[in-house]
């Protein structure tokens, strides 16, 4: 009789405990796409430093100083006392009309293996600005109002991307720029222009202005009505944000969009005695993020420049199907064993679990180079050859490792139509179980399981 450790019961719970081994370098695996991937993102960022970050645009808005008296109360010789004092505040105007129009020119930048999308936008706009007849709804007088040391702040939230070829007029009145005293929105980063708007006539502001940046472009509407046209030759936008496009156009040539956003939409007031805080969106660097008086978060339009294909989390989402594939494959080399009379080793079975391994390592290795569909296929045919050869003199078989070859192979297809249709791998794979399962069954329904309980050893006669 059959001893205990050449079972099927046996040789069932061997190959259970070698793929559990295996676990342990499909963990190493991962645990190295993460440090790749970390690499990654330094050397893009080394790429893009000094060229500018993730842009926000806000505005124009103009900002008036007023005076208003406030109740202070101090302490005096031990007692409180309450006296007027005249504190000088700021009034934010957000124009009734900003029409605004941007090209974004993508340039790709390289450092050794790794490559990055950088972008030069340029802005071209018209806004109108008029001192709201309700004014003192918004609990100010007109005469507390200083006009003639009023300001247009553009607020940019990475300065350092501005070109040097800006223009900012009023009222057809070119308006020496000034560096700094942005918005609230943008970390107080951006230009402005000085103002004497003592005569109080409706303002019409030119402006135009050149920005570098990487990875995503945001504008925060502001004032009665935002109308805001984008074209790139980027083939792969991604929106978002609070606001998605009215119209869109998308394909191989590049991108057009465009926005129509009203203030009742924004929920704002044209006026505000506080400054909007940042948008809440993830690429706000922390330094915009402060506990300072503002009228509420702002709200943006977003528009990022994606690259189609991230290597990184391709590979990361193969390694995730690294048991199948141990599973599938440990699973024939198992019934060649059990119903053809096989002889599979333990070490043998460890020896096909790690080539299983090693292409995700190769595939990591070579998705940095050439690519992620290049570097599959070299690496699924380099694992495939190599585990076939070895399958022919494990199982003594060319055509058993014909067979070992052909799962290999659908495998790794099933594996890349897994990869590229998201939507529908739990579909595809739970199938995929289902028919494995049922194969199984029906090969083994004549085998004994109760072997695993034999003697150690042979029956005496």
């Amino acid at each position: 009789m059959a001893t205990r450790r050449s079972s099927p019961g046996w040789k069932l719970l061997l190959c259970i405990l070698i793929g559990l081994l295996l676990s342990i370098p499909l963990f190493a695996t991962y645990l190295l796409i993460w440090d790749r991937q970390s690499q990654s993102e330094t050397a893009r960022a080394s790429i893009a430093q000094g060229w500018g970050g993730a842009q926000i645009v806000n505005g124009p808005v103009v900002v008036v100083p007023y005076t208003r008296q406030e109740i202070e109360t101090v302490t005096e010789n031990g007692k409180q006392t309450s006296r007027m004092t005249s504190v000088e505040r700021e009034l934010f105007l957000s124009p009734t009309a900003n029409a605004v129009s941007t090209v974004i020119r993508p340039e790709r930048r390289r450092k050794a293996i790794y490559e990055t999308v950088l972008f030069d936008a340029a802005f071209t706009g018209k806004a109108h600005f008029a001192l709201p007849a309700d004014l003192p709804r918004y609990g100010v007088a007109p005469e507390q109002l200083h006009l003639d040391r009023a300001e247009i702040r553009m607020g940019i939230s990475d300065a350092r991307g501005l070109s040097s070829q800006n223009l900012l007029r009023v009222n057809g009145t070119a308006v020496p720029l000034q560096p700094g005293k942005g918005l609230l929105s943008t970390g107080n980063s951006g230009f402005f222009g000085f103002l004497d708007w003592r005569a109080g006539e409706p303002l019409t502001v030119d402006y135009r202005f050149s920005v570098r940046g990487n990875g995503k472009v945001t504008v925060m509407p502001r004032g009665g009505r935002t109308d805001w046209s984008v074209t790139s030759p980027w083939p792969h936008p991604s929106f978002g944000g609070d606001f998605l496009p009215a119209k869109r156009t998308v394909d191989d040539k590049g991108f057009s969009a465009s926005y129509s956003i009203s203030n009742l939409a924004l929920g704002e007031a044209l006026a505000l005695t506080e400054d909007v805080r940042p948008p809440n969106i993830a690429d706000a660097p922390d330094r915009f993020m402060t506990d300072g008086p503002s009228a509420g978060s702002g709200t943006a339009a977003t528009i990022g420049l994606v690259e189609l294909v991230d290597p990184y989390a391709q590979v990361n989402r193969a390694v995730k199907y690294g048991f199948l594939f141990i599973g599938f494959t440990f699973l024939a080399f198992l019934m060649f064993d059990i119903v053809g009379g096989a002889r599979v080793a333990s070490a043998e079975y460890l020896l096909v679990g790690s080539g299983l391994v090693l292409f995700f390592v190769m595939l990591l290795a070579f998705a940095e180079v050439i690519g992620f569909t290049p570097a599959y296929l070299l690496a699924a045919a380099a694992i495939t050859g190599l585990l076939t050869a070895y399958s022919a003199a494990v199982l003594k078989s060319w055509l058993r490792a014909r067979i070992i070859a052909g799962l290999l192979a659908g495998l790794y297809a099933t594996l890349y139509v897994l990869l590229n249709l998201e939507a529908y791998s739990l579909l595809i794979g739970s199938v995929l179980l289902f028919a494995a399962l049922a194969l199984v069954m029906w090969a083994t329904r004549r085998i004994d399981w109760s072997q695993v309980g034999a003697a150690s050893t042979p029956e005496a006669t």
